[in-house]
């Protein structure tokens, strides 16, 4: 999964260089008004608040994810309103104070004994294939406002531990990566908004179903709250 990382850091660094250098430069005028009303391409980084979360369940304050995606627009004719439909990437982050416990036929996620083993890190990282629409209004101002949906399919989810050596009981550092985590829910959709100037927008995302199977895990799920770049 290193590389799905490296390829959205890629893209998001690409972007946000057209973003801050194409009003300077005159780059944005290669893009052809045609070409911008019918492509956006949008990448952003957002924190996941997660919800429902049961009694002792500690997550971070801050559970970083990016997101990155494009869209073909359909105008409702010479109007202010379109609609959009496309394709993306996320990666949802969940940093927490439970552990992997098993083997990748029989697992589970258990709840750290603090008083007994120390760590730095704890995570559940979740990259998805998403399917994103969305109608939207963008007035002469510039402003714009979209209200959508999208559908997510969950592709190498992975748990990383950073701290004491728990599998054999010892202080020993450990860092370790498990693969094929089962028991998470494979498809995930939800409604979203987004409200922007120009290419900045904040936007946010309500997930309408938890990461895990019912019954496997806890009945979590994340609203997701950030910033959208979107130089056209």
């Amino acid at each position: 999964m290193k590389s799905v990382h490296k390829i959205l850091i890629t893209l998001t660094a690409f972007i946000l260089c057209i973003s801050i250098l194409a009003p300077r430069t005159g780059v944005a005028q290669s893009v052809t008004a045609a070409t911008k009303k019918r492509i956006s391409i949008g990448v952003g980084l957002y924190t996941d608040i997660w919800m429902n979360t049961p009694d002792g369940m500690k997550t971070r304050t801050i559970n970083q994810g990016v997101q990155l995606f494009a869209t073909y627009n359909v105008p409702f004719g010479k109007s202010i309103f379109s609609f959009a439909i496309g394709a993306g990437l996320s990666v949802h982050n969940l940093f927490w104070n439970y552990r992997f416990q098993g083997d990748s036929l029989n697992f589970q996620f258990v709840k750290v004994d603090e008083t007994k083993i120390s760590y730095k890190r704890s995570k559940l990282s979740m990259p998805n294939i998403e399917v994103p629409i969305e109608f939207r209004m963008k007035t002469r101002s510039k402003i714009s406002v979209g209200i959508g949906f999208k559908a997510a399919y969950n592709i190498a989810a992975h748990a990383k531990w950073v701290g004491d050596d728990y599998l054999f009981n010892t202080t020993n550092q450990l860092r370790v990566s498990f693969k094929g985590i089962k028991n998470l829910e494979n498809f995930s959709y939800g409604p979203t908004v987004r409200v922007g100037y120009k290419w900045f927008n904040v936007n946010a995302y309500y997930s309408m179903t938890s990461i895990f199977v019912k019954d496997k895990g806890p009945d979590i799920y994340p609203i997701s709250i950030g910033f959208l770049l979107m130089p056209f």
